[in-house]
């Protein structure tokens, strides 16, 4: 249940761990010896609860439990896929106690609530745990059926926390994880202006979210391109077309620490693909970046014909490359090319390709020019104006509204 790990003039730091024990737990009895054992134990910085479902009594009884002796040394809490057969009315009120405890958590950074229920009946006392989190810099929220409202409702609370943490002069997120959770189209003003307000962000993973090309544009064009220190960026499994990528190709230079970039499944089709070879093509050496993945984008020859230039001249370690589902011949000499210089700096081949689309010479991306003029924002907002709104100042108090934010995080319930 806990490992402890030494290392010589060290402190010893110990995780506590039930994770995947599948425990039910109901009443503050039955969590009872789980928090006296995690009180036992020097100096825990680490906790994983996930895998095992907590109702609102036992959750009352584990908020009083992280604050007794580990208050000061907590640094990384997994709460992921805590729910498990909770109806949705408990979730609520177990988040009424969890969350305004780890507000007391000083020095946590690592927060994971992924796998959980959340929907837009629990958004409520997420909104407004995040917009008060100034310690966090680690935030994990994939898979909790979110969709468009409470997107937005994140995004609003995340400008909040970007305010908060300069009031309280802590740094801005890192991480932001937050797949699978249906967004859309609807959330992006919001989230954009969340975004694009955390200056040190370094990995951005928003893979499976129905987000559209019309979304991704606005994502891309007035947010992460303000995200200079930008590592990872996951937009795999949403909407791209050749709108989309023609902003991101735009945008990828602001990129110059770019370690990772996901844009499998979706859908860049050529024209797109493209666009973001020759800006890989036309940008700055980018040395950091090891992982590329373009899988599934009808991606044709003539873009793989760039991107052996790409490979060859600007991405000097790259080491994962996806093609897989594209639309050119498994034997094409830009393969063999492609292979031949990953063989030279010891990386080994591409994995096989083996489900490549078959090019119709007939077929044309017409369609999907016609695809991205119905695309549009439902409301195409001002983030400026936004961030004035969310602020809930005027445009000539806005230079007090740290001070006034530094006031308010003198409470740290939830309210």
């Amino acid at each position: 249940m806990a490992s402890v790990k030494v290392e010589l003039g060290v402190t010893p730091e110990t995780t506590y761990s039930i994770a995947g024990k599948q425990i039910k737990f109901n009443s503050s009895k039955d969590i009872e010896s789980y928090i006296e054992e995690l009180n036992k134990l020097p100096k825990v910085t680490k906790i994983d609860f996930s895998g095992n479902t907590i109702g609102i009594e036992a959750s009352k009884a584990l908020s009083e439990g992280l604050l007794i002796k580990h208050k000061d040394t907590i640094v990384e809490i997994n709460f992921s896929d805590l729910y498990t057969g909770r109806l949705n009315t408990e979730i609520p009120d177990s988040l009424e106690y969890l969350l305004p405890a780890l507000l007391k958590l000083p020095n946590l950074k690592y927060l994971d609530l992924s796998d959980n229920a959340f929907g837009l009946q629990t958004i409520d006392p997420i909104e407004v745990f995040l917009a008060k989190a100034v310690s966090i810099e680690h935030l994990i929220l994939s898979n909790n059926g979110m969709g468009p409202f409470a997107g937005a409702r994140i995004g609003g609370s995340l400008y909040k926390l970007s305010k908060a943490k300069l009031a309280a002069k802590k740094p801005s997120l890192k991480t932001f994880v937050c797949g699978r959770n249906r967004l859309e189209n609807g959330s992006i003003n919001y989230l954009s202006v969340g975004l694009r307000n955390h200056k040190d962000l370094e990995i951005v993973r928003l893979y499976q979210n129905g987000i559209r090309p019309a979304g991704i544009s606005k994502l891309v064009e007035k947010a992460l391109t303000k995200n200079t220190k930008l590592q990872v960026l996951d937009l795999q499994d949403n909407t791209i077309t050749s709108k989309g990528a023609l902003k991101l190709a735009a945008s990828i230079n602001a990129w110059e620490h770019l370690v990772e970039l996901n844009l499998n499944d979706a859908l860049l089709k050529n024209k797109g693909s493209l666009a973001v070879v020759e800006a890989l093509l036309k940008g700055t050496v980018k040395p950091k970046l090891t992982s590329l993945k373009f899988q599934y984008n009808e991606l044709e020859s003539d873009s793989l014909e760039l991107l052996v230039q790409v490979i060859e001249k600007k991405l000097p370690n790259l080491k994962v490359l996806e093609l897989n589902g594209n639309r050119f011949e498994e034997d094409s000499e830009y393969i063999e090319k492609i292979n031949a210089i990953f063989e030279e700096r010891g990386f080994g081949e591409l994995d096989e390709l083996d489900e490549l689309e078959e090019l119709d010479s007939d077929e044309e991306d017409e369609d999907d020019d016609d695809e991205d003029e119905e695309d549009t924002l439902d409301e195409d907002l001002d983030l400026e104006e936004l961030e004035i709104e969310l602020s809930g100042v005027s445009v000539e108090d806005k230079d007090s509204e740290v001070d006034d934010i530094a006031n308010e995080l003198s409470q740290t319930h939830l309210k």
